[in-house]
């Protein structure tokens, strides 16, 4: 139990080093590749294919993981999204460093992993349970350990829930295990490529001068927005030699879509209303009257804040209870009252007040034994050996426990869904004196339960809540729903769905360049039918039929636009910034033009030039592009310049990001820092390890990566 509440801890942070680490993961014999090119098949890479089952297999595998590691029973949907895209993920990169490295002939050994579990600083294994309580590294031993009880268990001899927590623990380690191993393999790939990228005493020079050095900077400019964008006329030629030059900055890898769709929310009728603010009276009648079981009668009045009998912080409750609850007396029930914030009716009574530990130290022994009588006997063994002085701690040992002390805080349980065990194992630890004993029977085991410690006493509340939020009526949800349908059958196509939306009271909405990947349309919940028929089924100018979504509050039809194929996009989809900048330049060319025609040779002539603006730079460097909040841009140009001026030398005109610029600099300065060749060239090489960990997208654009997951998840 200790173990799984130490995962759970660390759940969190755990998460997040895995995600980083995950790519790195094959599972096993589910890497093995089936025949290319079959209906079964989720994706492709290198021309090996990943079937359906073998994707389901991993995802169910990472879900259990994660669902451990959050101390969770079930993933909503957005979670289950997530890991399978982690799924996808890991299997794409792994299958690109897998064949990187079987050309380079990189292998991870037992030894290796050996040695890193020996050595136990890898990221991995310092968020696992293992952990020396002295030291706080992970502990080869007390793995050992594990796996060797987990050897010798007896399935048959201990509760259900203690078996499955060894072997939800002996999954997590088995995953573990295998991410370790792909992601050293990745590691040592890595570090490879970034070696091959070798810096030099010139190098390192120059990157301690472009960082030292600096310099004070007059700038006066005349920004482009100072043109007149009418002025500027753009040839069609232009903008053809412009796309060709710059092609291959319009390729596409993926095949999307543009599409136009209509998202109905449905929301309650005034009579929906009415009907559930009856409701809330009654049940607010009622609690007045209440005098027990409260959860039950909270339960029954279908509140959507569930009544758990223990003390909370007064900040565990919803937000609109916590701001009004000084204005409430304990007994009295305060409301009805609507809160906007999560569209609910409410009222609340304060059952109790009481202050409270709010951290409670205790430890414990968990007996169980082959029956029910054997396990109170054993327990009671225990519990009256402790109350006659045995010492807990070695008792504990004894039975194969530690005896240790743990924290619980109000945090972790505030919130959650209590009841049954859990219900009543907290309460005997918050109702429990410090230094006393308890026999807690709890299933099919007993738990010998010491506090040893309270601390941070504050006020806390018992609050029944009545919060019910108002919804609409199946009568509402079926009359919006046959006025969609008409409206869609009377549009059959995109072009008449633009034309009768707004008049029919619809809100059009636009998505460019849809991804498959994705899993549904405008960030509305249950869409996948929706975008499966968008890339599966349609064809441009076609409309959908009605698809049902969100939490069976949405409707949604959606348009197919256009289909842009994997390949170079057209002229016509990118012309608008091409036009941008062809205009930039020509506003460029305007701008020196003038400067020329007006002789200027000083920096005051510059400064005092219809439209200029001016400004003063200090301490630019070659290494960073200053920021000039005259012209409000970033200009790499100035410290490029400056690096390389005479002292109180006028530039010529230079065409920057947002206007041209001329430049004197006036100062010059550095940085009272000694050269370190050898830590300039280290700084050098760590961000050459980075530009390294870029090379995973030419890898990527080169393995021919297929996603059509979207056909079946």
């Amino acid at each position: 139990m200790a173990t799984l509440q130490n995962i759970r801890s660390k759940g969190p942070l755990l998460v997040i080093v895995i995600g980083l680490a995950l790519f790195a993961f094959i599972a096993g014999d589910a890497w093995k590749v089936m025949q290319p090119h079959q209906a079964h098949d989720v994706g492709e890479v290198n021309g090996d294919a990943l079937s359906a089952q073998e994707y389901q297999n991993l995802v169910e595998e990472y879900t259990e993981v994660v669902k451990l590691m959050r101390g969770v029973n079930a993933l909503n949907d957005e979670q289950t999204n997530q890991v399978r895209d982690e799924v996808w993920r890991s299997y794409v990169n792994n299958k690109l460093i897998e064949k990187e490295a079987k050309a380079l002939g990189l292998t991870v050994s037992t030894a290796e992993i050996q040695d890193i579990l020996k050595a136990g600083v890898h990221p991995l294994l310092r968020q696992t349970p293992f952990q020396n309580p002295q030291t706080g590294n992970f502990d080869k031993d007390m793995l050992n350990k594990f796996l060797v009880e987990y050897a010798k268990m007896n399935e048959s001899q201990m509760p259900a829930q203690y078996a499955e927590q060894y072997n939800n623990m002996y999954k997590y380690w088995s995953f573990i295990q295998k991410t370790l191993i792909q992601s050293r393999l990745a590691e040592k790939y890595q570090a490879l490529v970034a070696k091959a990228l070798l810096s030099n005493p010139v190098e390192a020079q120059d990157a301690f001068d472009a960082r030292v050095n600096q310099y004070n900077v007059l700038l006066a400019g005349i920004p482009y927005s100072s043109v007149v964008d009418s002025t500027i006329v753009v040839k069609e030629s232009e903008l053809k030699e412009l796309y060709n030059k710059k092609k291959e900055q319009f390729k596409q890898y993926q095949e999307t879509r543009d599409i136009k769709y209509i998202d109905v929310q449905v929301t309650a009728s005034p009579e929906d209303r009415a009907a559930i603010q009856k409701e809330v009276d009654e049940a607010t009648a009622q609690l007045a009257t209440t005098t027990d079981d409260y959860t039950s009668f909270i339960r029954s009045v279908g509140s959507d804040a569930p009544y758990v009998d223990l003390f909370y912080n007064k900040t565990a409750f919803p937000s609109d209870v916590v701001a009004r609850l000084d204005s409430a007396s304990v007994g009295a029930v305060y409301g009805p009252y609507y809160n906007g914030a999560d569209n609910t009716i409410n009222s609340f009574k304060i059952v109790a007040k009481a202050a409270a530990a709010d951290s409670v130290e205790f430890r414990q022994i968990q007996v169980y034994a082959e029956d029910a009588l054997k396990t109170k006997t054993l327990a009671d063994s225990i519990y009256n050996a402790i109350k006659g002085g045995a010492n807990f701690v070695e008792l504990a040992k004894k039975y194969g426990q530690t005896g240790d002390s743990n924290w619980l805080t109000a945090a972790q349980y505030e919130g959650a869904q209590i009841d049954g065990d859990n219900l009543k194992f907290i309460s005997a630890i918050n109702n429990t004196g410090v230094n006393e004993l308890v026999n807690l029977p709890m299933g099919q085991a007993n738990v010998i339960l010491q506090v040893t410690n309270k601390k941070a006493v504050k006020d806390k509340y018992k609050v029944a809540v009545v919060k019910r939020e108002v919804e609409f009526s199946k009568e509402t949800y079926n009359r919006a729903y046959n006025d969609f349908s008409q409206f869609i059958a009377a549009n059959p196509s995109v072009e008449k769905m633009v034309a009768n939306a707004e008049e029919a009271g619809y809100r059009l909405l636009d998505r460019a360049d849809l991804n498959s990947s994705e899993h549904g349309i405008g960030g509305v919940r249950g869409t996948k039918e929706a975008l499966r028929w968008t890339f599966d089924k349609a064809k441009p100018g076609e409309v959908s039929g009605l698809y049902e979504c969100g939490e069976s509050d949405h409707m949604m039809v959606v348009g197919l636009v256009s289909i842009k194929p994997e390949g170079y996009r057209s002229l016509k989809s990118v012309q608008d910034q091409l036009r941008a900048e062809i205009v930039k330049d020509k506003k460029a060319e305007k701008i020196m033009a003038d400067m020329k025609s007006a002789n200027a040779t000083s920096f005051d002539q510059y400064k005092s030039m219809t439209n200029a603006v001016s400004d003063s730079l200090k301490m630019v460097t070659f290494a960073a592009p200053a920021y000039v909040s005259a012209l409000r841009s970033s200009e790499p140009l100035v410290g490029a310049y400056a690096s390389v001026a005479e002292m109180n030398k006028l530039s010529t005109p230079i065409k920057g990001n947002a206007g041209v610029f001329v430049l004197q600099v006036y100062g010059k300065d550095k940085l009272n820092e000694t050269f370190d060749a050898k830590t300039e060239e280290a700084t050098l090489a760590n961000m050459h390890a980075r530009f390294a960990s870029r090379l995973m997208n030419d890898l990527y654009l080169k393995a021919n990566v297929k996603d059509t997951r979207f056909l079946f998840f």
